[in-house]
């Protein structure tokens, strides 16, 4: 099959690695390169470094929509455009130009978690299990008829650990459907009724609400966050990231949020127990574990954090 494969995420690696091994990706659609850093530099997309690592043709619109990019599109001549987490809505008129399908690889069981963010949503909705779908791409948002589903087990996973198991799933499903699709033997299925949506993940989501939150609750929040954003609190009116905790089986005494011993470790109340911080960043400093922060630094005893 000749392939036109579009993304922008480090989702979006594996598919392309052992899409390229089998077929004959004629050119790689990624989003610009970017600004990013202290310094400001321009850093290109997880999929355009891959794409030059691999060999492969690099495309990078203003707009996938745009009349240049229909008529670039469209000179490939391509059997099968394959998107997997591009950022970008695609019109009719893109939708049509391969000889077949345009087929989206969608991390969740649909039509549960359409949109933006189903893998954090997933973990973040408390859910037990998703999926990997394959779906023939229409005009809107993720809900074009489907191909192939593989359900998986959540099972504690975070938000980058799922997404890399998922993004290996894809990777084999992909192959799967085109090869259905080869021996004319592909079938598509409606999506249900009852759809819901996966908007971003935005970082004040991750503020521990130390009143109402359990232990458990924290860390599923936790696990559900983007690692650029993590969980955070406030220590005397300066909030800092918590990127890593460990649940303790045990009772306290302490009113939620109150760091109750910063002895060699911190360890914080909540309403059914409490957590011990493992890892931590303050503004303006890096990211350090918690025996590193306390050479220099404390969080007082009985102070109540996010107060």
């Amino acid at each position: 099959m000749k392939i036109v494969y579009m993304s922008s995420s480090k989702f979006g690696i594996r598919p392309l690695e052992k899409l390229s091994e089998k077929h004959d990706v004629l050119s790689v659609v990624t989003g610009k390169d970017k600004a990013r850093g202290r310094g400001k530099k321009l850093k290109p997309t997880v999929i355009k470094k891959r794409a030059e690592e691999l060999g492969l043709e690099i495309f990078q619109p203003d707009n996938i929509n745009s009349e240049s990019s229909v008529e670039y599109l469209k000179s490939l001549e391509a059997d099968l455009f394959v998107v997997v987490s591009f950022g970008a809505l695609l019109k009719k008129e893109v939708l049509e130009i391969p000889k077949y399908y345009c087929l989206n690889i969608h991390p969740s069981l649909l039509p549960k978690l359409r949109g933006a963010a189903p893998i954090n949503r997933a973990i973040f909705n408390g859910d037990d299990r998703t999926a990997l779908c394959i779906m023939k791409m229409d005009e809107g948002m993720d809900t074009g008829d489907v191909a192939a589903v593989q359900e998986v087990d959540i099972e504690g996973r975070n938000a980058d650990e799922l997404a890399d198991h998922l993004s290996e799933i894809g990777a084999d499903l992909i192959l799967k459907v085109i090869e259905d699709l080869e021996k004319g033997e592909i079938e598509f299925t409606k999506q249900k009724d009852g759809y819901t949506y996966a908007e971003k993940i935005d970082k004040s989501e991750g503020y521990i609400d130390f009143n109402t939150w359990s232990s458990g609750d924290i860390l599923r929040v936790l696990r559900a966050m983007p690692s650029r954003y993590a969980i955070s609190t406030t220590y005397r009116g300066e909030r800092f990231k918590i990127t890593e905790i460990e649940l303790l089986d045990e009772k306290t005494e302490g009113r939620p949020g109150e760091v109750i011993d910063n002895d060699k470790k911190l360890k914080i109340a909540t309403i059914d127990g409490s957590f011990l911080i493992k890892r931590l960043q303050f503004p303006g400093k890096r990211e350090m574990d918690v025996k590193s922060f306390l050479a220099g630094n404390k969080l007082e005893l009985g102070e109540i954090l996010g107060g």
